[in-house]
């Protein structure tokens, strides 16, 4: 209790420090010419003042203090040290106290390491981003209190959701929201300089390394998250566009547009407009999947709450936030650069603002197919749910000119570009579809737009490997991202044009066998750990070749709360991964075995890095 209490009042002395340093800044705004130390020293005090709340209720996890209500409801005394730490963030409230960790650190960082900067703009920057930490105590506060006291105190808890024990829970959270939290620092700053009209060049270049701080982890995020769905939750594949998955690619699809916007208005004072725009798209889309996770609106494995009253606040502050934004846009921005720019179709910036049509094409789809169910829902009652073959139809084909585009675009010149001299570009396109059709010439199906896109990811890899390996150090982080990215798309085809699966019900001791492969459920085992019991079936599996694999799938079963679970068995190898998972069915006389073999899943993850080391290395070329 006494940790509760800690935590509870240093989330209210926050509050009153932001509430301090809103007063100062605004009391300051016009007679400062420096950001004075105390407005310093109070974000420094802030940031401190939630460290102290967060450490309170890790702590509280770890002792097992089950008069505190969220330690009640999200641990038990049998749960793992590791866990007890890692599951603080694995709930509504402890994520949503993660989240103004990071949005008080960021902000102190920001204040501490802006440097040649307009006073007003740093002030204005500090009001803006004190609007959403405020808001995000009081949500804390009033709604989702992580120090709501229990009396009498239990003598056990519930325990945390098994699929969320996992060593990713630890990792995958913290980072996607230093990406998510990022964009707050975005959206403040692009308000700002839009209100005093300091949109330029220089402003460009000063928020660009924010843009990549939070881009980094937000892809890493993302990654990570993926990674953990694909051997936790049995899903068999790298995204299963599931609505929590969709609510973190909204913002990445903004925030990757963004950051080639703010190269044409760093090189040329051209777009600010549109920078200004996706600034504060990509906050208000993290802002959105925050509503939509915590409203209880999404059905999705792995949402937080299902609570309206949550919902409903975060609604009303998002809403206040769009007004905010819109109302400082269009009473307050201008073009302050008088320069006279002509597009011309062969150029550098026009290739970027093309692939930025495309990118906010793929963006609606994807808010579209994640939104459009709710909507029925409430307008109709009808449940649907949107799945793969939605996004294939929309995205595939506007894939192709996004492939062609992103090879060529980054070859031409800033103003006006000519192709002259670059054989090389139809040289590579030719064995590139040559290369495809001797691949897939044997395959039947959609052989004709599995060819032409196969031949464009061809394409793309061809010249960004061109560029990766003969540029040397020049432009090495687009480089290394743009590689990345095209063995990212080709590693994807391959995968989804060659994956094989079988999906049967065995009993032990008998066999499934295809033209193919051979699978022999041979025994099952039992073991026991501290707060499962795992049942564990052991698979013989014979491909066409004669070699044998061993596989041992689990199902879980969890003491605290009693929730049985599927552990998959996956042997993964350089260009295949063997994926294997069963469950109970007809009154647990029967397993369900589902067998997958996934080729390039290794080289998938391993792309989604190197965009990543892209994005970090141009990172690491400047300072805050």
């Amino acid at each position: 209790m006494l940790y509760s209490t800690i935590g509870h009042y240093s989330l209210i002395l926050g509050l009153g420090v932001s509430l301090l340093i809103v007063f100062s800044s605004v009391k300051n705004f016009q007679n400062s010419k420096t950001v004075g130390i105390n407005i310093l020293s109070f974000t420094f005090l802030q940031f401190f003042f939630v460290v102290v709340s967060f450490f309170s209720l890790i702590i509280s996890f770890v002792l097992s203090d089950f008069s505190n209500e969220t330690v009640f409801n999200n641990s038990h005394t049998t749960k793992p040290f590791f866990y007890k730490v890692a599951g603080t963030w694995g709930n509504h409230e402890g994520s949503l106290l993660l989240w103004l960790l990071v949005l008080t650190l960021f902000i102190f960082i920001f204040i501490l390491k802006t440097k040649n900067q307009p006073t007003k703009y740093k002030l204005l920057t500090l009001i803006f981003q004190q609007i959403i930490i405020i808001g995000f105590f009081l949500f804390l506060i009033e709604t989702s209190n992580p120090f709501n006291y229990l009396f009498p105190s239990p003598d056990e808890g519930l325990g945390l959701n098994p699929i969320l024990q996992d060593p990713a829970l630890a990792i995958h959270p913290p980072i996607l929201y230093l990406g998510y939290v990022g964009s707050s620092i975005i959206f403040s700053s692009a308000l700002a300089a839009t209100s005093l009209n300091l949109v330029s060049r220089k402003w460009a270049s000063h928020i660009k390394k924010w843009i990549l701080i939070s881009w980094f982890f937000l892809t890493l995020g993302i990654l990570l998250g993926s990674i953990w769905a694909y051997y936790e939750l049995g899903w068999g594949g790298f995204w299963f566009w599931d609505p929590v998955e969709n609510v973190s690619l909204m913002p990445w699809l903004a925030l990757t547009t963004l950051l080639h916007c703010i190269l044409v208005l760093e090189r040329k004072s051209i777009l600010s407009s549109w920078v200004i725009i996706l600034s504060i798209a990509t906050f208000t889309l993290s802002m959105c999947g925050t509503f939509l996770v915590r409203s209880g609106i999404l059905n999705s494995v792995h949402t937080f709450a299902n609570d309206p009253e949550r919902g409903l606040f975060i609604l009303i502050f998002l809403f206040i936030l769009i007004f905010l934004s819109l109302f400082v846009f269009f009473f307050f921005h201008k073009n302050e650069q008088k320069v006279s720019h002509r597009f011309f179709w062969l150029s550098k910036e026009t290739s970027i603002l093309i692939n930025n049509w495309f990118m906010m094409y793929f963006l609606s789809v994807v808010l579209i197919g994640t939104v459009y169910p709710i909507f029925l829902d409430v307008i109709t009652s009808k449940k649907i749910s949107v799945g793969p073959p939605f996004y294939n139809k929309l995205l595939v084909p506007f894939l192709i000119p996004f492939l062609l585009m992103m090879a060529v675009g980054p070859r031409l010149k800033w103003i006006k570009s000519q192709l002259e001299g670059k054989i090389y570009l139809i040289t590579l396109l030719i064995i590139s579809i040559l290369l495809a059709y001797l691949i897939l010439k044997n395959f039947k199906k959609n052989i004709l737009i599995n060819t032409v896109l196969v031949s464009s990811a061809f394409y793309l890899f061809f010249i960004s490997s061109r560029d990766f390996f003969s540029d040397k150090l020049k432009n090495i982080s687009q480089n290394i991202a743009h590689f990345g990215f095209s063995l990212f798309i080709l590693s994807i085809l391959f995968n989804n044009i060659f994956s094989s699966e079988i999906i049967t019900n065995l009993k032990v001791g008998e066999t499934f066998e295809n033209s193919e492969t051979k699978i022999v459920f041979e025994s099952l085992n039992q073991k026991q750990e501290a707060n499962y019991k795992s049942i564990i079936a052991n698979f013989n599996i014979q491909n066409s070749n004669g070699d044998i694999d061993k596989f041992s799938p689990e199902l879980r079963i969890y003491n605290q709360p009693i929730i049985v679970t599927s552990e998959a068995d996956i042997q993964t190898s350089l260009m295949k991964d063997k994926f294997i998972v069963i469950n109970l069915v007809q009154n647990q006389k029967f397993f369900n075995v589902r067998y997958q073999e996934k080729p390039f899943m290794l080289w998938i993850w391993l792309s989604v890095m190197l965009i990543a080391i892209g994005g970090l290395s141009s990172l690491l070329k400047r300072r805050l």
